[in-house]
């Protein structure tokens, strides 16, 4: 079994260093993202005009691949993790500014007006009321990015080493074995599922308000009760 996950020396890292290293470089641009989102989408909620122009941007920021991100800020910040998260933080913002806006939007006015007669100022009915009811919207765009993030951390191996589990695809081509292959593969989508389930959980544990699905007999209640 432990030749299983032996990996080239090269790599200088164990399986589950690259593991570690995936997730870290998925994650961070995604919660730097998020920082950067939530400011932008409350400006845009309350500018209504900028959102349109930010939505392209983001757009168009999106847009450039991400080879072309590398060969940008590989001038600044060298072969290193950081040209990988540059563009992943970017990447993110086109999921997570509209998300962030159409949860906000949703609150319904009567809460607004209820927070702000209890003297809520606007930055403290953002947080404290806002974005708790727009959660789920918020979680279900981080789910999405979460989930692109860690697919697109493999492509930082085209930089020296810097894709985490994309190494293992490099590896695996140029020593010719597929074991290191399918370990890339397989694993990089096991982190993407557990990414994602463990987003289902939080807003589970963020929104106990929320109906949860229950399990229902089919069984109309004139059966119910003939069955009695």
């Amino acid at each position: 079994m432990s030749e299983l996950f032996d990996l080239p020396s090269d790599l200088q890292n164990s399986y589950f260093g690259l593991v570690a290293l995936h997730l870290r470089e998925a994650l961070i641009p995604v919660l730097a993202g998020l920082l950067v989102a939530l400011p932008v989408a409350q400006l845009c909620v309350r500018v209504r005009w900028l959102y349109a122009p930010v939505l392209w941007v983001t757009t168009v920021l999106y847009a450039i691949p991400s080879l072309a991100f590398f060969v940008i800020l590989i001038d600044y910040t060298g072969l290193s993790e950081l040209t990988v998260m540059i563009p992943l933080a970017v990447y993110s913002l086109v999921v997570l500014v509209p998300a962030i806006v159409d949860g906000v939007r949703s609150v319904p006015q009567e809460t607004l007006a209820a927070a702000t007669a209890m003297g809520f100022g606007p930055v403290r009915r953002y947080v404290q009321v806002q974005l708790p009811i727009a959660a789920p919207a918020i979680i279900a765009g981080l789910r999405v990015a979460s989930v692109s993030s860690v697919s697109l951390v493999s492509v930082g191996m085209l930089i020296g080493n810097e894709g985490a589990l994309g190494n293992l695809l490099n590896s695996g081509l140029i020593y010719n074995q597929p074991r290191l292959i399918w370990l890339s593969v397989v694993g990089t989508a096991v982190l993407a599922l557990l990414v994602d389930a463990a987003l289902i959980g939080l807003r589970v544990l963020l929104t106990p308000w929320m109906p949860r699905a229950t399990r229902k007999n089919p069984r109309p209640l004139a059966v119910k009760e003939a069955a009695r």
